[in-house]
């Protein structure tokens, strides 16, 4: 009796903390398309002096589609033109800013738009949402293990 109202004060006190803890938004995250629900690709973020970016580093072309494409539609005095879209930084100089990040920017490589972004995290998953004026689309990304 007493090692089980043991475990259930433990369960009790443990409880609050885990049911709040948050996800660390670095490591590797497949990108799933909101519109179509099909993974795009596979996005790796890390941190450097203070600030989070984003890169792809492997993509899942659908049959038909370039399996290494180039970003033709990043606007013309965008750096990252013509170049590879594997390899590409697409998430650029986001800050934590408590349970979010924001302060960034994010690239749509396939439509060449470049949005202001705020990401954070909910069961486990990555929210990025991507902002527009006062129009947004937010994403869902998955954990890669």
């Amino acid at each position: 009796m007493r090692r089980e109202l043991f475990l259930v004060g433990f369960l009790i006190l443990v409880s609050p903390w885990t049911a709040f803890s948050q996800t660390s938004i670095l490591g590797q995250w497949k990108t799933i398309d909101d519109k179509t629900g099909d993974v795009k690709s596979i996005v790796e973020i890390s941190e450097r002096n203070g600030e989070y970016f984003g890169k792809i580093i492997k993509i899942f072309p659908k049959k038909g589609q370039n399996p290494d494409p180039i970003c033709d539609k990043c606007p013309d005095d965008d750096p990252r033109k013509n170049k590879k879209i594997i390899g590409m930084e697409i998430i650029r100089n986001m800050k934590k800013d408590g349970e979010e990040y924001t302060g960034g920017k994010v690239l749509k490589p396939d439509e060449g738009d470049i949005y202001r972004c705020k990401i954070w995290t909910e069961n486990g998953n990555l929210k990025v949402r991507g902002y527009l004026g006062f129009f947004y689309r937010t994403q869902t990304w998955l954990k890669v293990n």
